[in-house]
């Protein structure tokens, strides 16, 4: 087998990039350069990670600071869930724009990264599609502008493999020529979780790499490229085989362990049937010992983490297996996301939109 870290597993979130490192070494902790504050509301997980240069070395991502948002309302389809995460969204972007020092008058600049024609990596366009763009009302008719609007503009510059330009580039010609104060921009990103796929939304204001989400970093979008501050939004849409394969087995030995757990069913008694509309939570506690791990998959339920994902790797890739998944509902849920970052923008952006309360999410 070679080095285990010759394979880096591959995630856009600094959450799941903190929790790697303490899976990885426990006797790490929030003074090694992370600090990780939770909390929950309205059935929002909301994590903030701030992570500092000695934090940065350690986790691989930028130092700054990351705010994510996990929920289940766009995989329900829960609209009253989505109207709530599109508040929860706006209040915490409002909020990570006045702590980069961006006021409420402050000119800004919404860019859609991504290519509008691959499903998965759409929802930058779908979303500049959805915003309030306000720029051209100030400059053309500044007298039927009301009160709590702000000068926006937005625009989509596509992917280098269809422009032929690099995107860092398209997008500071635009800087240089609109003079924004500040700028957003939208992603799809990857994750190392089936559980966060179109569940989670990463905000950040350490800006983005166009194309991570496959695996394709180009040059940075960030303030150290334009001088201003950059925020992202990005949301995990796709996940490599390895993951997938890594997770299935884990769940697998996660279901066995439960079986085994529980004493008060008899030793001869059948287990219940199958209901497949019943949501099942599988944890870490299920999570069998070493020895029944072993009794399940043999040499292979003695693997680590990394060096299950190492071998899984090693054995998918020549093969050209490897590939990046996205949900066969992915249609849907790309839709329903851009339509609830759009409203969370234009609330964050816009308070005389009142938090987007008068968009429909009528489907």
């Amino acid at each position: 087998m070679n080095d285990l870290f010759d394979y880096t597993i591959r995630t856009d979130l600094a959450l799941e990039a903190q929790e790697m490192n303490v899976k990885n070494d426990p006797s790490s902790s929030d003074s090694d350069g992370v600090e990780v504050e939770e909390n929950e509301k309205n059935d929002i997980k909301i994590t903030y990670v701030t992570v500092d240069e000695a934090g940065a070395e350690r986790i691989g991502k930028k130092a700054g600071h990351y705010i994510t948002l996990e929920s289940q309302a766009i995989r329900k389809q829960d609209t009253e869930l989505q109207a709530n995460l599109a508040k929860t969204l706006s209040g915490q972007l409002r909020k990570l724009l006045l702590d980069t020092g961006v006021n409420e008058e402050a000119r800004g600049l919404i860019v859609g990264l991504g290519n509008h024609n691959v499903t998965p990596d759409a929802l930058g366009p779908l979303v500049t599609e959805k915003v309030l763009v306000t720029s051209h009302l100030f400059e053309l008719h500044p007298e039927t502008v009301a009160d709590g609007y702000r000068p926006v503009s937005a625009v989509t510059p596509g992917v280098m493999g269809v422009t032929g330009i690099e995107t860092s580039d398209m997008v500071h010609g635009i800087i240089e020529e609109i003079k924004p104060d500040f700028v957003v921009v939208i992603d799809a990103l990857a994750s190392r979780s089936i559980s966060r796929i179109n569940a989670t939304i990463q905000l950040s204001d350490t800006g983005i790499h166009p194309g991570s989400g496959v695996g394709n970093k180009r040059k940075e979008i960030s303030k150290e490229t334009y001088g201003i501050p950059v925020i992202s939004i990005g949301v995990p849409t796709v996940v490599d085989a390895v993951t997938i394969t890594s997770d299935t087995i884990d769940y697998v030995l996660k279901h066995f362990g439960r079986e085994w757990k529980e004493k008060d069913r008899p030793s001869n008694a059948l287990s219940p049937a199958i209901n497949p509309f019943e949501r099942k939570t599988l944890t870490e506690e299920d999570h069998p010992s070493e020895e029944q791990s072993k009794a399940v998959l043999g040499m292979f339920g003695q693997l680590q983490e990394a060096e299950k994902k190492q071998l899984i790797k090693e054995v998918l890739t020549p093969l050209g297996h490897n590939l990046m998944v996205t949900p066969k509902e992915v249609d849907g849920f790309i839709k329903d996301m851009a339509h609830v970052i759009a409203t969370g923008i234009n609330g964050a952006l816009h308070p005389g939109v009142e938090d987007g309360e008068a968009q429909s999410y009528s489907r």
